[in-house]
């Protein structure tokens, strides 16, 4: 089943979601992934209780308010903005199709100040349906995806086994 994940590290890069699919999993033991979960735990350590952690299957979302049908994503920073998007995105496409109507979303970089409202649209629904399509493709090939050097490989948690 595909998860946020799998959408978010599509966006970023495919060698990253190969391996994470088959269940490497160095995020644990990332500095950097630490940081954000902090940052995400404790920046809005008094925000009102109808904020619920929600589990639909492999989609699991921290922070959604039902009274408002709103998700709130939480990020370190937004150089990877558009891979935000897309997992808030596939959060209100999963909401939609469990019945939620109208799901809105909200990213939220605390140390820039700086807010993302996200909303759904036809042209998102389906764009989500090829990622999926594209993603069962990717993690279905009998090898790892070709390294593509990116800006931000020097700081990702699958570093060590692209370079090393």
């Amino acid at each position: 089943m595909i998860s946020a994940s799998h959408i978010t590290y599509y966006h970023l890069c495919h060698r990253k979601l190969w391996i994470h699919h088959r269940g490497l999993r160095q995020e644990d033991n990332s500095a950097a992934v630490y940081e954000g979960k902090l940052i995400g735990k404790h920046t809005y350590a008094r925000r009102p209780s109808r904020w619920r952690e929600l589990s639909l299957g492999a989609i699991k979302i921290d922070h959604f308010d039902p009274r408002q049908k709103l998700v709130r994503e939480v990020k370190k920073s937004p150089k990877l903005e558009t891979s935000h998007i897309a997992q808030v995105k596939y959060y209100l496409f999963y909401l939609e199709q469990a019945g939620v109507d109208t799901p809105r979303g909200l990213i939220e970089y605390p140390k820039h100040r700086k807010t993302t409202e996200v909303q759904l649209t036809e042209a998102d629904r389906k764009m989500i349906c090829g990622w999926e399509a594209e993603i069962e493709r990717i993690v279905q090939q009998p090898t790892c995806p070709e390294l593509v050097k990116k800006s931000y490989c020097q700081h990702c948690a699958y570093r060590d086994f692209c370079f090393i």
